[in-house]
């Protein structure tokens, strides 16, 4: 079980919709998905069609990850109600801001990777949707997976926040005790390719990062709006620049997978 967490330390840059398709993608493949919304926002919840509820979401995991309330709040996303596939998701809740304290103790963030190493025969991947911030939440997450994917956007502030995410990675793997946690790069998302701003800020993503970016770039469309309105996966939505996303989402995730 692959376990990727989708990361930004910056909000407002499409993480979220990164996650979902990436989840798509996954789905499209009939790998057996899972998706832990742990931003206490629960778009990812919303997006993947699931109603949010206060008794079944990441709170009750983190509180409790005994593998009879993991069981209890894994949910089949609104994806696979005519399919025999596999999305699930344990759902965000805005009860997971108690869990996300500036300074964690270190036993309490290995929470989520006892919780899912309970349905760890049960899935093929797992991802990890991540709040805009360095607390305990998105430490949580980072503890419990084998990579993190960074998503940033060609602006001065998400490339700043996309430097400071890297060395957070880097400084988070060399306090886990196996040593294997990652930084798979950084994806570029919403990069509008008319923009002139833009250009020059994927030219210094790449200049300052070289090859820890990505090569996939995912292009502002909005038909994703669209896609993530009705909570449908982007793969089963009709339109050339949809297909033309989704195309993209495949690509992303076969690089996640060839060096995970």
């Amino acid at each position: 079980m692959q376990v990727i967490s989708v990361s930004s330390l910056k909000g407002g840059v499409g993480k979220t919709t990164v996650t979902l398709g990436l989840a798509s993608a996954a789905f499209a493949l009939h790998l057996r998905t899972l998706v832990v919304d742990m931003d206490p926002q629960g778009d990812a919840t919303t997006g993947l069609g699931v109603e949010h509820g206060t008794n079944q979401s990441i709170a009750e995991v983190l509180r409790d990850p005994r593998a009879s309330t993991v069981e209890t709040v894994i949910t089949p996303s609104g994806w696979t109600q005519d399919s025999v596939d596999v999305v699930d998701v344990i759902p965000g809740s805005p009860l997971a801001v108690n869990f996300d304290e500036p300074h964690p103790k270190a036993r309490d963030l290995w929470r989520l990777e006892e919780a899912l190493a309970h349905v760890e025969a049960d899935y093929d991947i797992v991802f990890i949707d991540c709040p805009p911030s360095l607390n305990a939440l998105t430490q949580t997450a980072w503890t419990a997976s084998d990579q993190v994917l960074i998503v940033s956007e060609p602006g001065l502030f998400s490339v700043a926040a996309a430097a400071r995410a890297l060395r957070a990675v880097a400084d988070a793997n060399a306090e886990r005790r196996d040593g294997e946690l990652r930084a798979a790069g950084i994806v570029i998302n919403r990069f509008r390719p008319q923009s002139i701003e833009h250009q020059y800020r994927v030219s210094e993503i790449r200049d300052m990062f070289g090859d820890q970016v990505m090569d996939v770039q995912l292009p502002e469309r909005s038909s994703i709006q669209q896609v993530q309105g009705a909570a449908r996966p982007v793969h089963m939505w009709p339109g050339e620049a949809t297909q033309d996303m989704a195309h993209l989402f495949d690509r992303l995730l076969r690089n996640l997978l060839t060096h995970s």
